[in-house]
C-alpha cells in the first residue's frame, strides 16, 4: 500500500542527515584504593569493618 500523493515530503527540503555512530566510551577505573567487589544490593550482604553483615 503506497501513502497517499498529500503525504509526501515536499521536495524542496533536503534528506536528514545520517545518524552519527556512537563512540566508545573510555574504561572507568575504580577509585584509588576501591576494589572490585560484588554489589552490596545485588548480593544481600553489606561489610562493616571487615565483617560481613546483613539486614
Amino acid at each position: 500500500m503506497k501513502r497517499p500523493k498529500h503525504l509526501d515530503p515536499p521536495t524542496h527540503l533536503s534528506p536528514s542527515p545520517p545518524v552519527p555512530a556512537p563512540e566508545a566510551s573510555p574504561a572507568a577505573e575504580p577509585p584509588v584504593g576501591e576494589e572490585q567487589k560484588p554489589d552490596p544490593t545485588r548480593y544481600g550482604d553489606w561489610e562493616k569493618k571487615g565483617i560481613a553483615i546483613d539486614f
